[in-house]
């Protein structure tokens, strides 16, 4: 939802982060933009090492994260994509089958992915959200990423702790 409240996370810093970014061309006008606020939120966080890497569309997508995740090199990935509402069943099949796709690949690779797919009904909803959304889903991964380096950590002091008892 657009101009929702989403609380507050406090300040990020990603200096220490690599994020890949796999972006779709279809509706080429609105990834760019969602790219470009995304890749510079990265930016203002410390995030340096960036891979980003383009597919012809959103269904696409998920094959790309599958494989950039099987590197497993990044510590966090970024879903770019728009899909608009057409006449016809294909906008809910992209719309499902790419995001079904894109956090089966999140979870059965233990990597968080921000997906900042865009889905609206028409051109001037994905223009209102394609800069918000692009910022939004570098502080998700970013976020994310710091949050599982905190648990892993956590983790591995409770393993050590029971085995030092």
């Amino acid at each position: 939802m657009k101009d929702a409240n989403k609380g507050q996370s406090g300040p990020l810093d990603g200096q220490h982060l690599h994020i890949g970014i796999v972006q779709a061309r279809f509706n080429e006008d609105i990834t760019n933009a969602l790219a470009e606020a995304c890749i510079a939120e990265l930016k203002d966080m410390g995030v340096q090492n960036i891979d980003h890497v383009f597919v012809p569309g959103a269904l696409e997508v998920p094959l790309a994260l599958q494989a950039m995740a099987e590197r497993a090199e990044y510590d966090a990935l970024i879903a770019l994509g728009c899909i608009i509402r057409g006449e016809t069943y294909h906008f809910e099949l992209v719309a499902n089958e790419s995001g079904a796709g894109v956090t089966r690949v999140g979870l059965d690779y233990h990597i968080p992915i921000a997906n900042a797919v865009l889905t609206t009904e028409n051109l001037e909803q994905a223009v209102a959200r394609q800069h918000e959304k692009g910022r939004d889903a570098a502080r998700v991964a970013v976020e994310m990423a710091c949050l599982l380096d905190d648990l892993s950590a956590d983790l591995a002091e409770l393993v050590d702790g029971e085995g030092q008892a």
